[in-house]
């Protein structure tokens, strides 16, 4: 068996970086390597695990643009036909109802639209996010899309709460196999009930972590702000519990650490914007295929797409 991950972008989602990939308290440190406040789209990631016993999928993607603009941020872009989840699954071959699994890091909007077409799959989540994602505070209401915020005699069903959805979901607690080579954690923080899907491949285990890193550099420190405020991370901004996200972190990496992998390559970021870079233009350069990740013979080599991203 050698699984192997297929990162198929649903989408872009504009977002500010002080507000949305970095606590306020990493300004002035974040501000002096060229990050500003301006809206920047980010993907929106999902990533399909191919080579085991079963066809799995983690997450399913952002809603359609103008959902996303009206209820969500905008303005986003989901392009018609490129970018929804069914377009990307038949980019490499597939249906929805080809899908055995699927994994839910969390239950934000951004991760779970179309669900409905996944007819044939197993739906899981964490116990204590579909828990929360019934019973949120209001300032989460938009991001699980609880019906009150419907407007202009909208109707609002939150995806995974649809006739024939809802009743399939499956719940797991802590640290568990799911299958033979694919487990996942519980890593709360962004929301209470945060999971991410290891996934172990001929290159060792990777990563998907959905929203608990939410960009690259959450994972790393400039010095002078481990100096001065004697960070090991540089925070997110997006949390429910800065102190569950800021472990969450420390954790994942430490994984990293004793897998002998380098958590630059081997976290699968739901927002990474390097590697929507490098996956497109990978695209563009092998007749619109997308990368295969996590097999030795690959001829997607992360690294030097990212060094030529980060050099462009």
């Amino acid at each position: 068996m050698a699984l192997t991950i297929r990162p198929l972008n649903s989408g872009y989602i504009p977002t500010k970086p002080l507000e949305y990939w970095y606590h306020f308290s990493c300004k002035k440190y974040i501000e002096k390597q060229g990050i500003t406040n301006e809206n920047s789209q980010l993907p929106d990631f999902t990533f399909l695990i191919e080579g085991g016993e079963k066809l799995v999928l983690v997450d399913t993607g952002m809603a359609w643009t103008e959902r996303a603009d009206k209820y969500h941020h905008g303005p986003s872009n989901q392009r018609p036909g490129i970018d929804d989840i069914e377009s990307r699954l038949a980019q490499v071959g597939y249906k929805p109802t080809d899908v055995d699994v699927i994994l839910f890091t969390h239950l934000h909007w951004d991760h779970v639209f179309y669900v409905e077409k996944f007819t044939n799959a197993r739906l899981i989540c964490n116990e204590t996010e579909w828990e929360y994602a019934h019973n949120p505070i209001p300032l989460h209401y938009k991001s699980y899309e609880i019906p009150i915020i419907a407007k202009d005699g909208d109707v609002i069903v939150a995806p995974f709460d649809q006739p024939g959805v809802k009743e399939r979901f499956e719940f797991v607690k802590g640290e568990c196999e799911i299958l033979p080579g694919i487990s996942v954690y519980e890593s709360p923080g962004h929301c209470p009930g945060h999971m991410t899907v290891v996934v172990e491949t001929e290159e060792g285990p990777f990563f998907c972590v959905g929203d608990s890193v939410f960009v690259m550099g959450n994972i790393d420190v400039p010095e002078d702000m481990a100096a001065e405020l004697h960070y090991d991370i540089s925070p997110p901004g997006r949390y429910v519990d800065i102190v569950a996200a800021w472990n969450t972190i420390r954790d994942t990496v430490r994984r990293c650490k004793e897998a002998g992998v380098d958590p630059h390559k081997h976290l699968m970021l739901a927002h990474d914007g390097i590697l929507a870079a490098a996956v497109e233009k990978y695209e563009a350069t092998h007749n619109n295929q997308l990368p295969v990740i996590g097999k030795k013979d690959t001829d997607f080599d992360f690294e030097t797409y990212r060094h030529a991203v980060e050099e462009k």
